[in-house]
């Protein structure tokens, strides 16, 4: 009889053996014996002991939790949304500028919570924060329409710039749409200089390709330096003939005109790492930039 049979045979009499009489749990017991050939007094002890389909549950290994989540979530929920969502690293740096101000808005927080505020970890607040992200994970609006017209005309950057010289840009745009994308709307064509940081910002109204140049070449007017390199992202509203032969037609040194791969999440690192806080609540800076370039 295999050892399997025999924890088969003892799950099917233990529970009759307990509920059974003094005169049948010595049947019970005698025929256990015989026919598994156990020792009497080795079949009670497997009797007594058997526990049907448990298992013992490991112990958490580690040290206890020095922080409490529901303690430090609401804080931080609203310190990283106030920031504009940055990732834990920066969240730990900036949470000592942000503080302050929290406690004037929200009003004041124990001593015990602030100072673990201000020694919390980057991996402590990606675990705590991690059920407030996923329900921010939803994916933003987008108004890239692609232009495959140019796109084997346009090499994609795939060579390192210069960086030590300025003049080697990389340019996107910025929709003011509010919540919703249908019709027309304001949009802000950003360039950002690679080496110096210089960034020129111009209104447009929709994304007429014609408008468009007509910033840009503003843009170029207004640089303390010339285009060398000109970086953008597969949108129509530079993907088109007229950008195209603006930029490396009918000059001395031609511009050296690339886009980025489609579809990245980071298309242009340097210019959201430049631009990105910039507009996320809708300043009075952008419409300042708006009547600016509109009713000039």
């Amino acid at each position: 009889m295999s050892p399997r049979s025999k924890r088969e045979y003892l799950a099917a009499i233990v529970k009759r053996y307990r509920t059974a009489s003094r005169s049948i749990k010595t049947v019970i017991l005698n025929e256990f014996c015989s026919t598994c050939g156990y020792h009497r007094k080795h079949a009670l002890r497997l009797i007594r002991t058997f526990r049907r389909f448990t298992s013992k549950t490991p112990a958490k290994r580690g040290r206890r939790p020095f922080y409490d989540p529901d303690l430090l979530r609401i804080p931080l929920t609203r310190i990283w949304k106030a920031a504009n969502l940055p990732c834990s690293k920066r969240l730990k740096a900036i949470i000592a500028l942000w503080l302050p101000g929290y406690i004037k808005t929200y009003g004041p927080i124990p001593e015990k919570t602030a100072v673990v505020l201000l020694r919390i970890s980057a991996p402590t607040i990606d675990r705590i924060l991690k059920p407030v992200r996923a329900e921010q994970a939803g994916h933003g609006r987008s108004t890239t329409k692609p232009g495959t017209l140019l796109k084997r005309h346009i090499p994609v950057k795939v060579n390192q710039w210069d960086e030590s010289k300025p003049g080697f840009l990389e340019a996107d745009t910025v929709a003011h749409c509010g919540s919703s994308t249908d019709g027309l709307f304001v949009n802000t064509i950003d360039c950002v200089d690679i080496a110096t940081g210089w960034t020129e910002q111009r209104a447009v109204w929709g994304k007429n390709h014609q408008d468009v140049i007509t910033q840009i070449k503003d843009i170029e007017r207004c640089l303390p330096f010339p285009i060398r390199g000109f970086d953008v992202d597969n949108g129509s509203e530079f993907l088109n003939h007229h950008l195209l032969r603006y930029l490396t037609e009918n000059r001395v040194r031609p511009v050296q005109f690339t886009r980025s791969r489609a579809y990245p999440r980071t298309i242009m690192p340097m210019w959201s790492r430049r631009t990105g806080p910039m507009y996320g609540n809708g300043s009075a800076m952008i419409v300042w930039t708006v009547r600016g370039s509109l009713h000039s």
